[in-house]
């Protein structure tokens, strides 16, 4: 076995201080957690820690775009730039493309897991093409696409378990068409919609418990027309990702949503690429351009997120006011609940995995610890 000590450790909401974590032989779970009062003489010591970060919503590493390269070595870039800010789990997102584009997506991504059954790598989000053309954001008109009932039995057969995720306007559905994603095991949320809130409502009832990006690309709350997002609020088994950068939604913003949603309410990136390296990109009709910190298109709509998840949560602290611990939760254990995942991720606890985020006091810095990877 082999131990380490922890002077701050974050799990479950919660906060403890000076905790010794011993893991089983292979280094690939947890055994125990317990109290000490202080560092035992020998051991690794870390200053903060939490189980690591999970991103459900991520669109490029340092280098690649999922959709532009459906292939493994942007899985890859995904997962490796993630890795190195601190987020040990990714859901890499493809956005609205083509039919053959997606299946290429889904078979990289199966061929991934099949080669790299350890990695952080749960799986892939399909945000579209079932989109509402109103709310499209910038997702491109062209590519949009209306469900049917075959096309959903083929990408359910498609998907296996690789397809983890899937972003809809439920409003384009009939309830039967709904019926078979929420069937097929995929998690569906409610995203590009502009559902009115009875119809909102009713996706909810049928089994919707999940939105994305919270405020953005949804049809907004009006005292007289609550739409999507009312809906939200006024649905407590909900869960509602926000982007917490200031850009895609103000800090007061979130700081509502936060009031409302409460443990329902956690964090995602939207990165369209990490690190901000790239600054100007292009894909067919689709470009993005990086300024002041912003991925903007040639129209002018936000392109996806500029910040990795580790600044989310720094955000939520400092912007939003959010306590640590809690913003900890929603980089962990939430997206993990939301995503039917609580039961394998999300805590550091006996019997789950070896895998951390280690950050300092000042949440400058964000670092993943796999110690099976490091012995």
């Amino acid at each position: 076995m082999s131990r380490f000590f922890v002077r701050r450790l974050f799990t479950d909401g919660n906060e403890y201080r000076n905790q010794v974590v011993t893991l089983d032989g292979s280094l690939r779970s947890v055994v125990s957690v317990t109290p000490c009062d202080a560092a035992p003489e020998g051991l690794q010591a870390f200053e903060c820690m939490s189980a690591g970060f999970f991103d459900i919503h991520i669109n490029g590493g340092r280098r690649f775009h999922f959709t532009e390269r459906p292939e493994e070595a942007s899985i890859e870039d995904i997962y490796r730039t993630s890795f190195e800010t601190g987020t040990a789990y990714v859901l890499p997102t493809l956005v609205t493309s083509s039919w053959d584009n997606i299946l290429r997506g889904i078979r990289s991504m199966k061929t991934y897991r099949q080669t790299h059954p350890e990695s952080g790598v749960l799986g892939m989000h399909l945000e579209g093409p079932f989109l509402h053309p109103l709310r499209r954001g910038a997702h491109l008109e062209s590519l949009l696409a209306a469900p049917a009932a075959p096309k959903i039995r083929e990408l359910i057969e498609a998907g296996g378990d690789a397809l983890r995720l899937i972003t809809v306007a439920p409003e384009i559905f009939t309830p039967g068409e709904l019926q078979l994603l929420l069937d097929s095991g995929i998690v569906v949320a409610a995203g590009h919609s502009n559902a009115t809130y009875a119809e909102a409502m009713a996706a909810f009832d049928q089994g919707i418990r999940l939105v994305t990006h919270l405020y953005n690309a949804m049809s907004p709350m009006g005292h007289r027309s609550p739409g999507l997002v009312g809906a939200v609020f006024d649905s407590p088994e909900v869960y509602a990702p926000v982007i917490v950068d200031g850009i895609h939604c103000d800090y007061a913003a979130a700081r509502i949503a936060y009031k409302i949603k409460q443990d329902k309410m956690f964090l995602i990136s939207d990165a369209l690429f990490l690190m901000g390296e790239v600054k100007e990109f292009h894909w067919g009709e689709f470009d993005a351009c990086l300024v002041n910190g912003e991925y903007r298109n040639s129209e002018g709509n936000l392109a996806g997120g500029a910040i990795s998840l580790g600044e989310a949560v720094r955000n939520a602290v400092v912007r939003v006011g959010i306590p640590l611990a809690e913003a900890i939760d929603m980089a962990t254990q939430r997206p993990a609940l939301a995503m039917g995942l609580g039961g394998r991720i999300g805590k550091v606890a006996p019997g789950y995995p070896a895998v951390f985020t280690c950050f300092d006091d000042s949440l400058t810095w964000f670092k993943v610890f796999r110690p099976s990877l490091e012995a």
